[in-house]
């Protein structure tokens, strides 16, 4: 059984490979229900760092690639046109805590 501390080196291995930086282009067509999903996802995931028990994954990556994850989602709905509605959703989900 591999403990924490190896987890954390295998995914530390892995995101160290030759190419991990390197950008890539993705052209991607999806629905804005998606989006607004795509970016509920990414938020859920970086919070989740905050969390009492985060994944180990989540540990060890650095707090400049978990920035640009968030900026991602954030361009995601600029370009979907989703900001307003994005901000008004999250508004109704504290509400209703």
């Amino acid at each position: 059984m591999m403990t924490t501390n190896d987890v954390a080196k295998v995914f530390d291995t892995v995101l160290s490979i030759p190419g991990m930086n390197d950008v890539v282009k993705i052209d991607l067509k999806i629905s804005r229900k998606n989006v607004l999903l795509l970016n509920h996802v990414i938020e859920r995931g970086l919070a989740a760092k905050d969390d009492d028990k985060p994944s180990i994954l989540m540990t060890s990556v650095p707090e400049e690639n978990l920035q640009e994850l968030k900026l991602f989602g954030d361009e995601c709905l600029q370009k979907a046109g989703l900001i307003e509605l994005n901000e008004k959703l999250k508004t109704l989900s504290e509400t209703g805590k």
